[in-house]
This record gives structure tokens, sequence and C-alpha cells, in this order.
């Protein structure tokens, strides 16, 4: 059977890059999608062809499915590819692909229908003798219908939305008292993502690991699995940290879970990449009779390269061969594990503001040696390249760090390093959450559940402050002092910077971290040696350029490497697994005052006033919800920062806000 000539692409970012490489090994010509936002992204300028399909929303470009299979007849493509998210797992896209003669790279439309609703799939995998989770499934939906069905099940419970996905429509529900809220904004968040607000109600297991099996089928009956990844790194049920295998799994469990994931897939006739994820219960090791199926993903999942790194298999070329009509070119006695690999996801998200969504350019990207897209000890996916913007409108993956090592300590340690020497400016990351968790005691042995990043948020949070050499750094360069990193850049008085006749030249600096402003006095000692006076003492350091990004620095005769990028008024230095952002103090940009600001409610990003739960002249107390902040996709509640009274609403429902804005003004209450 022969391959596609030419393929369209769905999708954006990463995966849409992925999916590119895989195609052109296989001589396959690939057409690209965008938005407006992403007129200039990396997999338009990697695609063969590149087709503009609407405004930067999703509901105007990625979802639109007339102007995508539109695209694909204009271009000549034979099959389209949904990479995952978007359209990848809607039925009525497949179908209308189908119908306008083109393939889908994926399931059938009558596959996808039978795994969409979680409630419905759960009945389908009862009777095909898959063991459930269980719960409430039902068609009646009404409020205390829920509560009693939640009361029965016996708390906590989770509350789903049984079209959801990625944590979207999702609630853990611990007493009676909160249910009423948290089935309101499953709800809200099932309608806006998936246009279903039907939820169902399942127990909550102790302590849940999150084990998934990943499988492929084709359209000649077969099917097989290619193993088991442990996903329980989450974080509100958002995973955070994938790796293949599972630690700490009984072969006997493995060929369970295997030949059950099997199962489900032949009971629907599944062909191409899956996904069937179970729930298990940690408390006292992994059993046969302790796990349960919670869902199907009829796609290729985010985390498929640690797969692919235990398997040496490439999936989206399975995925195009099988579409294309060919059996599985493996078996499943054929199948092995060959040695341990670790995904972490970089996100844009601030992890001191409760993980929020940030945007922002990215002024600097640097990730240290690595494959992209292919099999290597390190492998860095990424759709996002330095200047490119994150925007408030898609998800804000940065990049995929993937690890492969022999066994699981040494992708650790890979994984570690990896994350420690990559380097972004710009906007603010998970970096140093992500390297807190790989180095976590409870993560490095094995003993991992879903809420080990709940329990030990504090400690994985741990927001670092800089050392005197670093602050010394900073004070240097806001006095424009740092000697040049290249001999291009300097002129024939590079060397008398700071130079005076009879005295040494000082100068004050004023820089702020973090809101908190920061004076040093910096002495100029000699070339490229400097004195810096604080108030605890003073620092001698001597600064030399080793490259554009990267200084050696000495101290009390002790040498070291620090990497730095400077921005108009801001610093990024790197240290470690730390960004540290400086900026100097600019008198012009002081006009909100706190006193103006401080005490009001401000948008910590930016997104859709979904919900305004307080009205003008309302007594509020400290924590109480004021408004909803929907942001890609996901419900953030805004609490009021203090006592008061509200004066005046800014914004209203459906509204958008950018970053930093003010949306609510709160007034002391008159004693």
């Amino acid at each position: 059977m022969n391959l596609f000539n030419k393929i369209l692409i769905a999708n954006r970012g990463e995966i849409a890059c992925r999916i590119m490489v895989s195609c052109k090994k296989l001589g396959i010509s690939t057409v690209a999608v965008f938005s407006d936002a992403d007129a200039n992204a990396k997999h338009v300028k990697l695609a063969d062809e590149a087709i503009h399909i609407g405004a930067s929303p999703v509901s105007e470009s990625y979802l639109n499915a007339d102007r995508i299979i539109s695209a694909a007849l204009a271009t000549n493509a034979q099959a389209i590819h949904p990479g995952y998210g978007f359209l990848s797992e809607n039925p009525d896209f497949v179908r209308a692909v189908e119908k306008a003669g083109l393939v889908f790279i994926g399931p059938s439309a009558k596959a996808i229908d039978a795994m969409g609703l979680k409630d419905a799939a759960k009945d389908l995998m009862k009777s095909a003798g898959v063991p459930v989770v269980p719960g409430y499934h039902g068609a009646a939906q009404d409020a205390e219908t829920l509560a009693k069905e939640a009361d029965k099940i016996g708390y906590p419970v989770l509350i789903k939305a049984r079209a959801g996905g990625g944590g979207k429509g999702m609630r853990l529900v611990e007493s009676p008292a909160n249910f009423k809220d948290s089935l309101e904004a499953a709800q809200r968040e099932g309608q806006a993502s998936f246009g279903d607000p039907i939820c169902l109600i399942e127990k909550y297991i102790a302590k849940p690991r999150h084990i998934e099996v990943q499988i492929f089928g084709d359209n000649h009956g077969n099917v097989v699995h290619l193993f088991e990844r442990d996903c329980s790194l989450q974080r509100r049920h958002q995973k955070v940290i994938e790796e293949a295998p599972a630690p700490d799994m009984p072969d006997s469990v493995r060929d369970a879970m295997g030949k059950a994931a099997v199962e489900a897939a032949k009971a629907i006739a599944y062909s191409g990449a899956g996904t069937v994820e179970f729930i298990a219960d940690g408390s006292s090791g992994l059993k046969e009779d302790g796990f349960w199926f919670m869902e199907m993903n009829t796609r290729l999942q985010v985390e498929h390269p640690v797969s692919e790194a235990i398997t040496g298999l490439d999936f989206v070329e399975l995925q195009l061969r099988v579409a294309a009509g060919e059996p599985l070119p493996i078996k499943q006695s054929e199948l092995a594990i060959n040695g341990w690999a670790i995904e972490a996801r970089v996100y844009a998200e601030d992890v001191a503001k409760g993980f929020l969504p940030a945007t922002g350019v990215i002024e600097y990207l640097s990730f240290p040696k690595a494959t992209e897209f292919e099999h290597g000890a390190l492998r860095v996916d990424s759709g996002i390249e330095q200047a490119d913007e994150i925007s408030p409108f898609y998800d804000p993956m940065i990049a995929k760090v993937i690890v492969h090592g022999p066994n699981r300590a040494v992708a650790l340690n890979r994984l570690t390093s990896a994350l420690t020497n990559t380097c972004i400016a710009g906007s603010v990351t998970n970096l140093n959450f992500l390297t807190a968790l790989s180095t976590h005691a409870g993560f490095a042995s094995g003993d991992v559940d879903t809420h080990l990043i709940a329990r030990d948020i504090d400690e994985l949070t741990v927001v670092q402050k800089p050392d005197e050499t670093a602050l010394a750094i900073a004070a240097i360069w806001s006095l424009g002092l740092l000697p040049k990193h290249s001999k291009h850049d300097k002129t024939l008085w590079h060397d008398f910077t700071g130079w005076r006749h009879w005295s040494v030249s000082s100068q004050n600096s004023i820089i702020v971290f973090n809101d908190e402003t920061i004076n040093r006095t910096v002495s100029v000692l000699s070339a490229n040696v400097f004195k810096v006076d604080a108030e605890a003492g003073s620092t001698e350091i001597g600064i030399d350029f080793i490259s554009e990004a990267a200084i050696k620095v000495r101290v009390e005769g002790a040498y070291k490497t620090l990497q730095l990028v400077g921005k108009d008024l801001t610093l990024y230095l790197f240290e470690n697994d730390q960004t540290f952002t400086f900026r100097k103090k600019d008198a012009m940009a002081e006009q909100n005052s706190a006193q103006e600001l401080g005490g009001n409610l401000i948008a910590p990003m930016p997104g859709s006033v979904m919900e305004i739960s307080a009205v003008v002249g309302q007594s509020v107390s400290a924590g109480d919800k004021l408004m909803v902040l929907e942001a890609m996709k996901m419900e953030h509640a805004l609490q009021a920062p203090r006592d008061g009274v509200v004066a005046e609403i800014l914004f209203n429902t459906g509204d958008q806000v950018i970053d930093g804005a003010l949306l609510l003004r709160l007034e002391p209450v008159n004693d």
C-alpha cells in the first residue's frame, strides 16, 4: 500500500512540528494552517505550504472545521492529521473530513463517539469486562439529584464533565458544603471547553495513581499495547511530569492492564493511536484487582515521546501507515521495554501566583544540546522560538523536555540537569518548580500519587532570593558597567570605563526585584573589577564575558559561570535552576502607587470575565469570591484582597481583560 503524498496538519505548536518531522522522513509533503497570532510561528516555517484560516481565537481558526477542510482540498492534501486538542476528538469533524473525500488520520467517528462521553464509555467498558470506578453516570443532572448521588458514593468525590479532558470541567469535592459551587464551575467549564455541561460523579481514590496504557490498532483487527506511562504527578488534574514505565509495576499488573486496554480498544474496533487511562490504588502497592478504567483518549497524547523512547518506535509514522491502510508492523510478542524515559512540561505560568498562565515575548531561549522530535538521551520538543510571543489565545506550553536512560535513576539525573541548564527569559515559567519536582525525595524513590504536588506544594514552590553576588551583578549592570561581551563591541575607551585620575569612581544603583527596591553603591576598582557596598558589607567581584549570554564571575578567589540576558530595563540572571529578574528603577513608570491599586481587585492574567459575584455597595470580607476569570479554558476564582465595600465594578461578564487591569474598586468599611 502507498503512503500519502501530502497531508494537512490541523493543529499548531509543537505537535504540528512533531508531525512534520516524521512526514519529512517519509517523503510526505505537509500543509500547515495558522491564525493571525501564528502568522510567523515555527510550524508555519517548517511546513511545505501554509494556509491562513482565521483570527486568533480558536473558535475562529483552529476549531473552524469548514476552513480547515477547504484548505486541505485547495492544496490537494489527501489526509488530515488532527494532532491533539482542538478537533482531534470531534466525531463530527471526522465525518466531515471523510465526506469531503479525505482521510482522517485517527480512529473512526464511531470509536470517538463511543469513548467521547465518559458515562457511556464506562458502561461500554463494564460490558467488555474492564473494571470501572464506582460512581454515578446517569442522565439526571439537577443539582439535588447529583448531590444525593454524591452522598451515596461517599465523600470525597470527583465531579467530571463527561466530555472533559486535561483537567477541564473537573472538581474535587471533599464535603457536601462545597458541592453546589463545584458542580456549577464544572458545568461551566464543560460547556465552555466542550459544548457539553453534563457531569458524572465518581468515588475519589485515597492514594490514586494515574497510569495509562498506550495502544495501537489497525483496520485489520490487530491491536497491541505499548506498555504503560505513569502520569501521577499532576496539578489540578493536569499532568506535569510523565514517565514510562511506571515505578514499581509488577509484571502481572502490567500484563493485566495491557490486556484490559487491548480489550477496551477491540470493543470499539479501534484504529490508530489511543490511550486507555486507569486509576490505581497505590496505598499498598499495585495489584491486579486494584485498578479501574477512567477514560480513553482517542488521539495521540502530549506525553507520547516517553513511550516512543522505551519502545524505539515513531508513533506518528505508525499513525500514518495505519491510516493509509497498512497493517501494524509489530506484534505484541515483539515489543519490549528499553530503559526509562521521563517528560516534563515547561509552561509559561506564574507559580508564585498559583500557576496562573502567563504571556510575554520570549526574549531568550536556550536548551542544552538535545535532539528535537526524535529519539535521544535528551530530546526537546517545542513549537516556540526565541522572539516568539506567548499569547493568551492558546495553551502556554513552551516545550517538552524528554530524557531517556538505562534506568530510572539515570533518567532522573538527566532530567534535573536538563532543566537546570534551560534558560528562558521574557515570561515567567515553571522551570524552578519542575526542577524541585525532579529532586523531590518521594518522586525520586518512586513513591508517587496524584496528591504529591498538592501535599508538598509549599516545599515545591519556595521562592529563592538572589544572593549578594547576583545582586552585585544586577547593580553593576544597572549602571552600564558590565564589560562588553564581544571585541567588536569594545571601543578604545572600554578599559577606561569608570576610571578617575584622582580617586575610585563610585555610583549609586537602584534596582527592583519582586517589587522590592534594592540600593547598592558600586565602585570601579580596575578594569572589570568592582566593589559593591550594601548595609551588610561589601562584595569585591570580577566579571568577564565568556560568550554573548555567559559570564565568568570571581568572588573571594572562587570562580563560577552564570548566564544573563539584558533587555531594555530588565536583566534576567540564570543561576543553577533559578531565574532572577531585575529591573532598573524607572521613576517615570511609578504612576500607579500602592495606595491607588493596593486593596483593589487586579487581574492576575489576561482572560475573560466569566462571572461577577459582587454588586456595587456590597460589603465583602477578605477571601470572598468577587469574580471568576477564564484563561486558557480554565476558570480562576478571584477573591477579595481585604475587607471593604464594593465601590465600582469596571468590567462586565464576557469582557476581555489584560494582565494587571483594575477590575473592581474597594473602599474601606466605615467604622
